[in-house]
């Protein structure tokens, strides 16, 4: 597991100091934030894929680095490409 950076200890140490308060009355956020995870993240389709053994282990490396399984990591590469957040070098 990685070390935190100076930025995640910052924020760790404000939570920890209480600067942090927490909003009660945001059901509305709440509701509209569920709805988009759920229209972004649904997944109706299956895809099956050929990848090479090493590949597949770099990603599965990648996937519990970042705490998820690899097939939500596959398919959050795949959604971001697609909406230009990722891009080619």
């Amino acid at each position: 597991m990685k070390a935190f950076d100076k930025q995640e200890k910052e924020l760790m140490r404000s939570v920890e100091d209480g600067e942090w308060i927490s909003d009660a009355n945001n059901t509305a956020e709440i509701r509209k934030a569920a709805q988009v995870a759920r229209n972004t993240f649904t997944k109706d389709r299956r895809m099956n894929i050929r990848i090479a053994s090493r590949d597949l282990y770099l990603l599965k490396l990648k996937a519990f680095e970042n705490g998820m399984p690899y097939q939500t990591l596959v398919s959050s590469i795949i959604h971001k490409y697609l909406n230009g957040v990722l891009e080619e070098k």
